[in-house]
């Protein structure tokens, strides 16, 4: 599994904010030169992390983005599924019935807590502690 350069984009950009004082603002511009994202790239995710909740946005002289919410209140999980939609491992993890082996397929409890713990670590990880320089393994 590999979340798509959309959603790394957008992990980037929340990061880049929750790195800024509580409340501020950045232009687009600023978040793309400083986290290497092309500009164009970048208004279609702000405009998705805006519609999720995520992100508030503000045009004019003193415009630009900012958190929608606090560093502590956004996780990685938050940011993924807002672009890629939910985590699915495999399809069988989400719809019962998709699989013809079903329920006696061996690798599908594999995949089910795979997922879990991905999901769970995403969901637990939160833009604070990353912005505070925690690495993820600390997390």
């Amino acid at each position: 599994m590999q979340i798509t350069r959309q959603a790394d984009y957008a992990v980037r950009a929340v990061y880049f904010l929750s790195t800024l004082e509580p409340g501020s603002r950045a232009a687009t511009s600023k978040i793309a030169e400083a986290q290497h994202i092309p500009p164009s790239f970048l208004a279609k995710i702000v405009s998705q992390l805006s519609v999720a909740g995520l992100l508030h946005t503000s045009r004019g002289a003193r415009g630009g983005v900012s958190l929608a919410r606090t560093p502590e209140e956004i996780s990685l999980l938050d940011v993924v599924e807002a672009i890629d939609g939910p985590i699915l491992l495999n399809e069988c993890v989400g719809d019962d019935g998709v699989c013809t082996f079903d329920e006696s397929c061996p690798m599908r409890p594999i995949w089910c807590d795979a997922q879990k713990e991905l999901v769970n670590r995403l969901s637990t990880t939160h833009f604070a502690r990353l912005s505070q320089g925690e690495t993820a393994s600390a997390v």
